[in-house]
């Protein structure tokens, strides 16, 4: 099982999310995408796509603008 890594800090959103849906495009099932980011905006983002994606989302805030996302990816197309 492969990691794609994007370092989104710094990046306003939506371009944290953009990044992540395209790495999430070529990932084939059960591969994983982390995404570090520092839009507060992005918690928000983040969540509400993998509910409408229907993506497996851990979500993790490590300081006051510091967060870190890994799907799973959930289907192959």
């Amino acid at each position: 099982m492969s990691e794609s890594v994007i370092d989104a800090r710094g990046m306003r959103c939506p371009m944290p999310l953009l990044m992540a849906k395209r790495a999430l495009m070529a990932a084939q099932a059960g591969e994983r995408v982390r995404v570090f980011a520092s839009d507060p905006g992005s918690w928000r983002d983040f969540h509400a796509y993998a509910k409408l994606a229907e993506e497996q989302l851990t979500a993790e805030q490590l300081g006051e603008q510091e967060f870190v996302y890994e799907f799973t990816k959930q289907h192959s197309l």
